[in-house]
């Protein structure tokens, strides 16, 4: 690709009134609605995870918590230029989705235990297909967020505040597993990275609980899709990242219903590829799989409620990851969704011989493809001015006077197709392509 693709807001079925009734219906002890907020306070839509195996819900909460209140906290004291380094490079920042991992309540000499966390929680995620088959399009950054004290605010009870680098606290507008942050903070420390596509906070905690912030939420001109909270030494908090990405790259949608919610109110089909208004699998949107054994034990079909709403819109299996966390995997359609939604924003191909330029007939061109793995299958293809050169199928090295090039002006093409078997949507099999076009001199 020639550019990265534009931020992705996650899909939301309605609008800001709607998720405010949503909000009220997540019940909690806290009023989890926009109107805790006081007047002309930013307020931010949050998804959080009452428990290991709970469904998600949406609340509505202000952007600064009042039960942890900024002024209640000290400046936390910390590095001037704080840490960053690479966890895992599979290739360069403009062809990878750049995931930012930094932890909160972890002092200055628990950088290393922090370091070990991230690699925990990030083990546990790409254990999960698909980001299994396609870690290697993933580059991960660790950014040191030092604390002045070890430990987050709420835990274990809602009375303890500590001073942290980004102000994680549970009891987020009174409910407990809601672990909010400073949203302010996460994206000053997530632009001292490359770059950033997806940034998770893993803060220094046992206790259960997460969130997930979208990007119409997080501060103005953030160069990230999303943010996922996620506590340190819980096992099960590991899922909450693995369902925020289903949003933030695969945009995915809420397969869960709210009791009591109702029928879906709106006539347009739903965006996301995971939500349909179709009653019929056979002419739904992920007809190509329907009747298929889907990995979450359900046979792929149209089974009715999600995205918040009863009856009147159809999710593909009974559960998944995008429904409860009682799920550890996504559903056929979800992995297919997130397979396109890797190659929105990454590349399989790259070289390091730029495109820009003219190159002689006599240099060699190397190309190199993302250690893919899995559900994955890489076919490596050349080309001259538009005209398949069959010999050199997935050569890694060529010069244009191997495939044939002589004079100039010619053009010389390397394409690589993932044909991969999870995907059978058109569209995804297309984004599944990428191409590198040098002229020869």
């Amino acid at each position: 690709m020639t550019h990265r693709a534009r931020p992705r807001t996650r899909w939301i079925t309605a609008a800001t009134a709607v998720l405010a009734a949503v909000a009220a219906l997540a019940g909690g002890t806290g009023s989890g609605t926009a109107e805790a907020a006081a007047p002309g306070q930013r307020t931010q839509h949050i998804e959080y995870f009452p428990g290991p195996a709970a469904e998600p819900r949406q609340v509505s909460i202000p952007a600064q918590p009042a039960v942890h209140d900024q002024t209640a906290r000290r400046p936390a004291r910390q590095a001037a230029v704080p840490a960053v380094r690479p966890l895992e490079r599979t290739g360069p920042v403009s062809g990878r989705l750049d995931l930012v991992v930094m932890g909160d309540g972890y002092t200055a000499d628990e950088q290393g235990e922090f370091a070990a966390d991230a690699e925990e929680k990030l083990d546990a995620i790409f254990a999960v297909e698909p980001y299994r088959s396609y870690r290697g399009l993933f580059n991960v950054w660790l950014v040191d967020t030092v604390s002045a004290e070890s430990g987050v605010s709420g835990d274990p009870t809602a009375d303890v505040v500590k001073d942290t680098a980004l102000g994680s606290a549970f009891f987020c507008d009174g409910l407990e597993r809601l672990l909010c942050v400073d949203t302010d903070a996460v994206a000053r420390y997530a632009r001292l990275a490359p770059d950033a596509d997806i940034v998770f906070v893993v803060a220094n905690s046992a206790k259960y609980g997460g969130a997930g912030y979208s990007t119409a939420d997080l501060p103005p001109a953030s160069p990230f899709h999303g943010v996922a909270t996620m506590s340190s030494d819980n096992e099960r908090s590991y899922l909450i990242g693995a369902h925020e990405l289903g949003h933030s790259i695969g945009k995915l949608a809420d397969e869960y219903q709210y009791p009591g919610y109702g029928p879906y109110p709106y006539a347009e089909e739903p965006a996301a590829a995971n939500l349909t208004l179709t009653r019929d699998p056979a002419t739904a949107k992920w007809s190509r799989w329907a009747g298929v054994q889907d990995p979450t034990g359900s046979i792929v079909g149209t089974y009715e409620g999600g995205g918040y709403y009863e009856t009147g819109i159809h999710r593909p299996t009974d559960t998944s990851l995008m429904r409860s966390l009682a799920s550890t995997e996504f559903n056929v359609v979800g992995r297919e969704a997130m397979i396109a939604g890797f190659y929105a924003d990454a590349d399989a191909l790259t070289s390091p011989v730029p495109t820009s330029e003219p190159v002689r007939g006599n240099r060699p061109i190397p190309v190199r493809l993302a250690p893919l793995t899995g559900l994955a299958d890489l076919h490596l293809t050349w080309y001259v001015d538009g005209r398949e050169v069959p010999w050199a199928a997935g050569a890694r090295v060529v010069t244009p006077h191997a495939l044939g090039v002589h004079g100039h002006g010619h053009r010389v093409t390397a394409t690589v197709t993932d044909r991969s078997a999870a995907l059978r949507n058109p569209v995804a099999l297309a984004r599944a392509t990428n191409s590198l076009t040098w002229v020869i001199r």
